[in-house]
């Protein structure tokens, strides 16, 4: 079923404007999907398709007409996964980093729900097909762990676990500069950025957020993290880093995608990965306990910022590094 939505532009805030961004903003929709939007014939102005880079006029009347997602079938794709856990209940994921989560505009095939529609599975629910099976997600240029409902009662007592904070999810990351000390809390709210609606910001009117940093290494120029989540907002220790001063190597998006020659680290990758995630079965109870080495990307980043070329060829840097060596 299809909405349309209609803006008209503020003489003091929106004239000037690109349409796509003027869509994203008040549609609440990121620039990706505006401008798919846009591209689709899905906005006019004034009652006229124009580009995504038209410029905004003073009380130009935009209409965005929005297709629900979830009426959009998803299909299964045969796209090879990591599963390093299945049972009748949940199955644990591997994900490579450069896949997207879930089926959105802009990115309708090639998603790890395609994926896992593709080996002929069930999987809960959950309110919308392109969501089907999903607890929690990981960005798209983030690899790691990731837990995904079969059942429908998987899915509920896996979901009331991750807002219980009853889900330990750590994270390996790599930050530029250096913390004032070998801990760090930060609890700083998160919200969609005003200003560009793909981006995520700290700020008093977002919802709560807690990251807990220990500093496992210290290197010339970067600092080596142990991150865990006490929430699960959208970028939130991407954020967080950034926040304080120490973006994640290689984020683009959040101020640490220079000196990548450097850190040997391709384009569009940061260094941060899901690798520990800890939790009771949603049936039988049973404590799962599941550990993701550092993928090869990451090693050969790691190595080249420690000038240790033998981590390498280690069977499990993060135990070398004493990543799952947690007091409590």
């Amino acid at each position: 079923m299809d909405t349309t939505h209609q803006f008209t532009a503020d003489a003091d805030t929106d004239a000037g404007s690109r349409l796509d961004l003027f869509v994203a903003k008040h549609a609440d929709l990121s620039r990706t999907q505006a401008a798919t939007l846009i591209a689709g014939g899905r906005v006019t102005v004034n009652g006229a398709a124009e580009k995504a880079s038209y410029r905004m006029e003073p009380d130009d009347a935009v209409t965005v007409t929005v297709t629900a997602v979830s009426e959009r079938p998803v299909i299964g794709e045969d796209i090879p996964i990591s599963v390093v856990f299945e049972d009748d209940d949940l199955l644990v994921v591997d994900k490579a980093a450069g896949m997207v989560v879930h089926p959105a505009p802009g990115n309708w095939t090639g998603t790890l729900v395609n994926a896992l529609k593709g080996r002929g599975q069930g999987l809960a629910e959950n309110g919308a097909d392109e969501r089907a099976g999903l607890v929690h997600r990981l960005d798209k240029d983030t690899s790691g762990l990731l837990v995904v409902a079969k059942s429908e009662r998987a899915h509920r007592v896996l979901s009331k676990a991750i807002a219980d904070r009853r889900i330990s999810r750590r994270y390996a990351a790599m930050c530029w500069g250096h913390l004032d000390g070998d801990t760090l809390t930060v609890e700083k709210p998160i919200a969609r950025d005003p200003n560009d609606r793909t981006k995520m910001a700290v700020g008093a009117e977002g919802r709560a957020a807690r990251t807990d940093f220990v500093r496992l290494a210290r290197f010339e120029s970067c600092d080596f993290l142990r991150a865990h989540l006490h929430s699960g907002r959208t970028h939130q220790i991407r954020v967080h880093l950034s926040s304080v001063g120490h973006p994640v190597v290689g984020d683009d998006t959040y101020g640490g995608g220079g000196a990548r020659r450097l850190v040997a680290l391709a384009p569009k990758r940061h260094f941060l990965h899901a690798a520990w995630l800890v939790f009771q079965h949603p049936v039988s109870g049973e404590t799962l306990d599941f550990r993701s080495p550092l993928p090869e990307d990451l090693r050969v980043s790691l190595a080249a910022i420690a000038q240790m070329p033998e981590l390498i060829a280690h069977p499990d840097p993060l135990e070398y590094l004493g990543f799952y060596r947690v007091d409590g």
